[in-house]
C-alpha cells in the first residue's frame, strides 16, 4: 500500500439524511481549524446546499469549501466512481498546500453507504436518536465497520423515547468493539471526545501508523424506481458525474 502520510488525512463522513453530518463537520472545523489547516468537500445530487450552509456558518474561509453535484445516487460518487470527489480533493490540496485534514461529506443516503478507501483514509458513520433506538443494532457496512460510529443528537433522546446508553451498547455489539461515540452539540465533554479522536487519527496518519480499512461494498438495496435489488459490488448502470 502506498505511503499517504505525506498528504493530508482524508476523512469521510457518511450517514442517512438528517442525521447531522453538516453540523458535525461545522463543529470539527470550529474545534480544529486553529490547530490544523483544513478543507471540506460536500456531496449533493443537484445542489450545493451543504457547501453553502458551511460557508455561511463561517467555519472556514469560503474558498476552502467546495461542492460536488453527483447527479446520481450520492453513494455512487463516494464508492463506485470517486473521480469527481478525488479531483475536488486534489484541487483543494494543491490550492491550499499544506493541508492537514480534508473532510468529505457524503450526500445523505441509506444505512449501507460506505466510502471507497481510494477516496478516504478513514470514515465516520453518523446515526441520530431521532431515527430510532433500534437503528444501531440493525448493522450494515457503515454501522458495523466505519472507523467511528457516532450516535448524534443525544439531547433529543428524552423527546423521542430513546435510551442512548442502550443504543451505544447495541452499536458496540454490532461493531465488535470498534469505537462508538454518543454526541450532542450542546455537550462540551462529548465534543471534546470527538476532537480528541480526530486529533489522534491525524497524528497517527502523519506518523504513517494508520492503515485505511475498507468497510466493504454496500448491501443489496432498492431504489424508488427499481423492482429488483442491486449491489454496488459491480457496476449497475448509474450515470456518473
Amino acid at each position: 500500500m502506498p505511503d499517504t502520510s505525506q498528504r493530508p488525512l482524508r476523512l469521510g463522513v457518511a450517514g442517512p439524511v438528517g442525521t447531522g453530518k453538516s453540523t458535525l463537520i461545522a463543529t470539527l472545523c470550529r474545534e480544529l481549524s486553529a490547530q490544523y489547516e483544513m478543507a471540506v468537500v460536500t456531496n449533493d445530487i443537484y445542489t450545493d446546499e451543504d457547501a453553502r450552509l458551511l460557508r455561511s456558518a463561517g467555519v472556514l474561509p469560503v474558498e476552502r469549501i467546495t461542492a460536488v453535484e453527483t447527479g446520481a445516487c450520492p453513494h455512487t460518487a463516494i464508492r463506485d466512481d470517486v473521480t469527481a470527489n478525488l479531483l475536488a480533493v486534489e484541487d483543494l490540496e494543491q490550492a491550499f498546500d499544506p493541508l492537514d485534514l480534508v473532510v468529505i461529506e457524503s450526500g445523505g443516503d441509506n444505512l449501507t453507504a460506505t466510502f471507497s478507501p481510494a477516496l478516504v483514509d478513514a470514515q465516520l458513520f453518523v446515526l441520530d436518536v431521532a431515527g430510532g433506538g433500534d437503528v444501531a443494532r440493525k448493522g450494515g457496512p457503515g454501522v458495523e465497520r466505519a472507523d467511528l460510529l457516532i450516535i448524534n443528537k443525544t439531547d433529543l433522546a428524552p423527546h423521542v423515547g430513546v435510551d442512548v446508553e442502550q443504543m451505544v451498547t447495541d452499536g458496540s455489539a454490532a461493531r465488535g468493539g470498534l469505537p462508538v461515540l454518543a454526541l450532542s452539540q450542546s455537550s462540551p465533554e462529548a465534543v471534546a471526545r470527538l476532537r480528541e479522536w480526530v486529533v489522534a487519527l491525524i497524528e497517527s496518519h502523519r506518523a504513517g501508523e494508520h492503515t485505511p480499512q475498507d468497510p466493504g461494498p454496500m448491501a443489496p438495496h432498492f431504489h424508488a424506481d427499481a423492482t429488483e435489488p442491486h449491489s454496488h459490488a459491480e457496476p449497475h448502470g448509474h450515470p456518473h458525474p
